[in-house]
């Protein structure tokens, strides 16, 4: 089975741009950078070259003797079966990591080689130029971020009648009732798979959760392998303890980052590097609470808190040992972590908004915290997020209160509908919420 990602369009628009630079992929691992380069290039190109300098070493020397493009092209040409032709050929260099000058050749293909498309990516890159302390050629490259499958790819393919249908509403109002019901449906399949796209294939083709679950912990597996591999001795139980300890950091009523939930006495400065760590493998994602809802967003950064998140909430469910059969039960006896898992779907959906939503979180004090506030064009838009039906609390009232702001969203498993400036959304929809806000 196969699930059409979006990035595809970013490539699309990439390939037709006389502007273009080389493309450096990034991600986390088992995301399906790889494979979404490669089906690009099947489907927009007469040939398609991949150059895996992880499986093949021997490539390496093609880079190590010079930093001609056109010298490097004559003699990759010596190990692909297809002939490598400008506006013809999609060039791939995949692990680049495992190759310095490859890394530091895309400068040259822009400089020197412009009419070639070449696309690079590699595993843990961020963690492995920092490491190994390699040159990026900054401003050479355009950096794009590849995200797990989003519910809207997920969905398009698990039920495309019901993704039809929610792509065609134009005004937020009341959904049928038989597609809510199959909307929720899908999503809480979602949220047990989650968007790996291994896992969400396996779900798709309702292979079993034994399968399901067996591909998820492979992968969890697979991250572990990483810390050895990509880490120092030092930081290896460090991150090990920081990424072990989400389940109880999520698990809070507040769930603002605690370093004593790691162990008893550990001290930021001793788990920062650690932090950065995984936030640079794409494992986490670290959001920073506010001062206030100023614009930018990012002026009222509060470095110092924070809520750290899963890059997937099916790799949290996982870690956390959650069955499958839990998400499913709407009054299962989880009432904290069922909020964790909804928050950590609902911000990976947020994720995929434009860059510069920089999600961000309000709590100024222990009695009101607001799930996320987000960057949306000019306009700062608090949501609050809601695990189930029960829309009880304050904290989105006293923000409203105190800042007024023109639109406010609430995330929650209840239909959809528009009052006064709060959008009421589903939480299957967080990704077409945006154009459902009305305007002033």
């Amino acid at each position: 089975m196969k699930i059409k990602r979006d990035i595809i369009k970013d490539f699309m628009c990439w390939k037709d741009d006389p502007h273009r630079k080389p493309i450096l992929l990034t991600g986390s691992r088992q995301i399906g950078k790889t494979w979404a380069m490669k089906e690009f290039g099947k489907e927009f190109f007469d040939y398609c070259a991949t150059f895996d300098f992880d499986r093949h070493p021997e490539l390496k020397s093609a880079f190590q003797t010079t930093k001609d493009p056109e010298r490097i092209i004559k003699e990759l040409e010596l190990y692909c079966d297809v002939p490598l032709q400008p506006g013809k050929t999609l060039l791939i260099f995949d692990e680049i990591q495992e190759c310095e000058e490859a890394l530091n050749s895309l400068k040259y293909f822009l400089e020197d080689a412009p009419q070639y498309h070449v696309m690079a990516a590699g595993s843990l890159l961020g963690v492995a130029v920092k490491n190994r302390r390699m040159s990026v050629p900054v401003g050479k490259v355009q950096v794009m971020r590849m995200l797990p499958i989003s519910f809207k790819e997920f969905l398009a393919v698990s039920d495309q009648k019901t993704y039809q249908y929610i792509e065609s509403i134009t005004e937020p109002r009341h959904l049928p009732e038989i597609i809510f019901n199959k909307l929720k449906l899908e999503y809480r399949r979602y949220m047990i798979c989650g968007g790996m796209p291994e896992a969400s294939v396996a779900m798709l083709e309702n292979r079993g959760m034994e399968v399901v679950d067996n591909v998820l912990q492979g992968i969890l597996d697979l991250y572990e392998m990483d810390f050895s591999k990509y880490a120092t001795p030092f930081e290896i139980p460090r991150i090990k303890a920081i990424w072990h300890s989400l389940p109880s950091q999520l698990a809070k009523e507040n769930r603002k980052f605690i370093y004593n939930v790691i162990k008893t006495g550990a001290r930021s400065k001793d788990y920062e590097d650690a932090l950065l760590w995984l936030e640079d493998a794409g494992m986490i994602y670290r959001i920073n609470n506010i001062s206030k809802p100023g614009l930018p967003l990012k002026a009222y950064s509060n470095p110092n808190a924070f809520k750290v998140y899963a890059c997937d909430c099916g790799l949290l469910r996982r870690l956390a040992l959650l069955p499958a059969s839990a998400i499913m039960d709407k009054v299962s006896n989880y009432t904290e972590f069922k909020g964790a898992i909804a928050e950590n779907a609902v911000l990976q959906s947020l994720m995929t908004m434009d860059g510069n939503a920089s999600p961000h979180y309000w709590s100024p004090s222990s009695t009101a915290e607001v799930e996320f506030v987000v960057q949306w064009g000019n306009e700062i838009v608090p949501i609050e997020v809601k695990a189930e039906g029960n829309i009880s609390g304050r904290s989105l009232s006293v923000y409203n209160n105190k800042y007024r702001p023109k639109h406010r969203i609430r995330f929650s498993m209840l239909n959809l509908q528009n009052n006064c400036g709060l959008l009421s959304c589903p939480a299957p929809l967080t990704q077409w919420a945006w154009q459902w806000l009305a305007p002033e």
